[in-house]
């Protein structure tokens, strides 16, 4: 099925995807600093994430073990810098994700990294199997990232909950 699109119209188009979910990535972070964080909002985008694992059923998107293992590591590193650029504060009451001005740069920036990544590594590896590529090292950014988040804010939320005179 997918072989019979041409490489270079799959590359635009998946490059075309990834800057929309960067542009869909940024308005709703913007948006959540507006309104109190919860567990939930923390918790629930990589499980939503994970049902992109459906797409390794099809032969196309199967990448290498050694491929695996490479895309982790590159998520986890990127994960560092995003970690690094989320933090929580207290107001009125409620806990809310401080606002970073660098974190849209920093985003902006890991997906210009990506993009040139995949038009790079587009001329060695087959789409179907950097799209798969691409998907993990995703998935190993945002679940390190949902982690530290998670344990900043049972953190930050035992801190006010034990300052606060019952």
């Amino acid at each position: 099925m997918f072989s019979m699109i041409p490489p270079e119209l799959l590359l635009v188009v998946t490059s075309v995807g990834a800057v929309a979910m960067g542009i869909f990535v940024m308005i709703m972070r913007t948006k959540s600093a507006k309104k109190p964080a919860s567990v939930k909002k923390i918790v629930l985008p990589p499980l939503f994430m994970s049902t992109g694992a459906l797409m390794f059923i099809f032969p196309f998107f199967r990448v290498h073990p050694m491929q695996i293992f490479e895309a982790l590591v590159v998520g986890m590193i990127f994960s560092t810098v995003l970690i690094w650029t989320s933090k929580f504060e207290v107001r009125d009451g409620d806990i809310y994700l401080k606002q970073s001005k660098a974190f849209i740069f920093i985003l902006i920036g890991l997906l210009i990294v990506r993009l040139i990544g995949k038009v790079v590594l587009s001329a060695t590896i087959d789409v179907g199997e950097l799209g798969g590529m691409f998907w993990i090292l995703a998935f190993g950014m945002i679940v390190p990232w949902r982690i530290a988040m998670y344990l900043q804010y049972k953190k930050l939320e035992d801190k006010t909950k034990s300052a606060v005179p019952n």
